[in-house]
């Protein structure tokens, strides 16, 4: 049977083994199983390979998309550009070769583009992990500029939380939470941000999926924004790497 599993610290949040058992069972797929593997630290990723013979793909999970990449063999794909990886490919021959590959691309594409407007042509990214270059490489890919907050921020074109005023939400109207913040169970928390300014016009996708509506789209809502959490992104990037591993 091939195995299939998860690899991030920790991963009680995790919503792959949910997503893949259930999709097993209803599309009648026997020769498959789905686990979690919590690693302390990347550097057991070598052994869980060789000791789990049957392991054929893997997940990645916060803390690792970025700490990965120096155990692969190559990288692909969007993968190259973004240097974060979320699934990986395992090849075994006369010598284990792993493959990373970047999902969170197309799945935040295909879920953030139909509620794309003429008016969104700039764009907030909150945190600046291994999920928000896969962010930024789609909007730029899409044409919207993009600039980064964050806690210490870094570049030309990053700011921090106590920076943002009312001139600049009049002008960029697309707000991504690329952090943890406001996710299960510290549902209490989220981005520091001045929700007052928001409006009808802005769009505020939130990366976190639990719980269904974080405490950054409760008040984006409450002042008439469009909000969209990251649950589709999730599937759709699931329904990618299933599809890489099976190629």
């Amino acid at each position: 049977m091939r195995k299939f599993g998860l690899i991030g610290y920790p991963l009680s949040h995790s919503f792959s083994k949910k997503y893949f058992t259930k999709k097993f069972a209803a599309e009648g797929i026997r020769d498959a199983s789905y686990e979690n593997y919590p690693l302390r630290d990347i550097r057991e990723l070598s052994d869980l390979v060789k000791t789990e013979k049957d392991l054929a793909g893997i997940n990645v999970t916060i803390p690792y998309k970025e700490k990965v990449i120096p155990y692969l063999d190559e990288i692909a794909g969007a993968a190259k550009a973004v240097q974060a990886v979320n699934t990986i490919y395992i090849r075994r021959g006369e010598r284990i070769r792993l493959t990373g590959y970047n999902t969170d691309v197309w799945g935040f594409e295909s879920t953030l583009k139909p509620f794309l407007k003429p008016w969104h042509t700039f764009a907030l990214v909150l945190g600046t992990g291994g999920a928000s270059k896969a962010v930024e490489y789609v909007l730029k890919k899409l044409g919207i500029e993009v600039w980064f907050v964050s806690r210490k921020p870094k570049g030309d074109r990053a700011i921090h939380y106590n920076e943002l005023t009312g001139m600049m939400l009049q002008k960029i109207k697309l707000i991504v939470n690329t952090t943890p913040l406001g996710m299960y169970p510290d549902t209490e928390s989220c981005p520091d941000i001045p929700y007052h300014y928001l409006t009808s016009e802005h769009l505020l996708y939130d990366l976190v999926y639990n719980p269904e509506e974080t405490l950054f789209m409760k008040r984006g809502r409450e002042k008439k924004a469009i909000v969209v959490n990251g649950l589709k992104m999730l599937e759709q990037q699931a329904e990618k790497a299933w599809q890489i591993w099976n190629e």
